[in-house]
């Protein structure tokens, strides 16, 4: 059966579709993630005027709550320093590629959270693509001389985890990687509006999970 079918059969919804198509892919993308994280990388200190470019898809633009309610925003509240939400709904890792170069000379930010893969996971898309795509971002962002952190996306299937390549991104990359949060908000209904989006509560956490890295990393005090 094509994944095509998936999305275009009237009496499959989308969401359904969706946990149909990364469940059969979890054995070409693999769901075992290792249990520690990348060793421990510092970030500089975000000064009280530095911007903070959020990158990603409908998870950073906010997507099962209002904008104010999306994680950026909600962290840019916490830590009392410029976040910028330039998540686009359905984009995959080629088109935040694509648009990187624009965002980083336009917002000049001191540090980029990249938080994308989802769709590229959802439409069976190459592992070998995604990360080529991811790496180069990083590389981009690491030119301007813009520190990353990298935020996995979990496999969902039946015991969703972060997919193991993220880890593998963040060694070969020398970032640091936030492997735990969107996974398990994923993984509570509580925490989610529909199958694949969090509720407003459920960003919240996200953005303090973030938040915590960020401190933990020494970006912050």
């Amino acid at each position: 059966m094509k994944t095509k079918f998936f999305f275009r059969h009237p009496l499959i919804h989308p969401c359904w579709a969706f946990a149909l198509v990364v469940f059969f892919s979890l054995a070409a993308h693999g769901n075992a993630a290792p249990e520690q994280t990348p060793a421990e990388i510092t970030l500089s200190p975000l000064s009280r005027t530095a911007v903070i470019l959020a990158l990603g898809d409908s998870l950073t633009h906010g997507n099962g709550a209002g904008l104010s309610e999306s994680y950026p925003a909600v962290l840019q509240e916490i830590i009392d320093r410029t976040v910028i939400n330039a998540g686009i709904p359905g984009e995959e890792t080629k088109g935040g590629l694509a648009r990187l170069p624009g965002l980083l000379k336009k917002h000049n930010p001191a540090l980029l959270i990249l938080h994308e893969g989802a769709n590229d996971i959802m439409r069976q898309r190459p592992v070998a693509e995604i990360v080529k795509n991811l790496k180069e971002m990083i590389a981009l962002a690491k030119e301007k001389h813009v520190e990353v952190l990298l935020v996995g996306v979990p496999d969902i299937g039946t015991s969703p985890d972060t997919a193991s390549f993220y880890y593998d991104i963040a060694k070969q990359s020398q970032v640091p990687l936030e492997n735990k949060a969107m996974a398990t908000i994923l993984s509570q209904a509580a925490l989610k509006a529909d199958f694949i989006h969090p509720n407003a509560e459920g960003y919240r956490v996200f953005a303090n999970a973030i938040a915590h890295l960020l401190r933990t990393r020494g970006a912050l005090p």
